[in-house]
Order: C-alpha cells, then structure tokens, then sequence
C-alpha cells in the first residue's frame, strides 16, 4: 500500500515557518479548549457513523489527513477535504462519513467545552 500523499488542493496556504528549510506547514486551528483525547480513524469506502446521529459534552476537532470526510451537524452537511479540520459542536446531532470511493484517514480529538465538567 502506498503512503498517502497530498493533492495540490490540499497544500494551499502551505507557509514556510521562519528558520525551516524544505518545510511547510499549514496552521490548521487555534486554541480550541482542553484536550481530553484523540484517536486516528481510517474511514472505509462507505463507512462512518455513527449510524443514529449522537451527542455528548465534548466537541470534536476532526482533522483529515487523507481522502475526505462528510460531516453531517445540526442537519447540516460539509466536506472535510485533505489537510483540513472542522470542529463539531457536541451538543448538535452528528456524524461523520466517507462517500468517496476510498479510504479516508482521519484525527479525532475530543475538545472539552465549559459544559464537560
């Protein structure tokens, strides 16, 4: 299996930091709150879930690194492309899913809000 790669798409707003040499970076959020934990997922073709849209008192910070998520939030729905992030409100119905017909890669982090504790 090969290494996934990034499409030319992804790699805009790519920067070179200050002091770096052949090295991009792409800032892909601020401070977002304390971080109670994080998982990468792998989204088969088809795959997501959960399958009853859910919530909980953390937020979600979902960052793609390969192929691409659909978010569905609040009866709304966007595409989370390669290189990009999206944080879901916990306390709106969610889910997350792969209609691409490849697999998607993906970081989870559950992000702590006023109302977790």
């Amino acid at each position: 299996m090969n290494a996934p790669t990034m499409n030319d798409t992804a790699m805009n707003d790519f920067t070179t930091p200050p002091g770096h040499v052949a090295f991009l970076a792409k800032r892909l959020f601020g401070a977002q709150g304390e971080l109670l934990d994080g998982s990468i997922a792998r989204l088969e073709a088809g795959g997501g879930g959960p399958v009853e849209p859910h919530t909980h008192p953390h937020d979600h910070l979902f960052i793609v690194v390969s192929g691409q998520a659909r978010v569905v939030a609040d009866g709304k729905e966007i595409v989370v492309h390669e290189g990009e992030s999206y944080r879901v409100n916990g306390s709106t119905l969610h889910s997350v899913w792969n209609d691409s017909t490849k697999p998607t890669v993906m970081i989870g982090l559950s992000v702590g809000t006023k109302n977790t504790k």
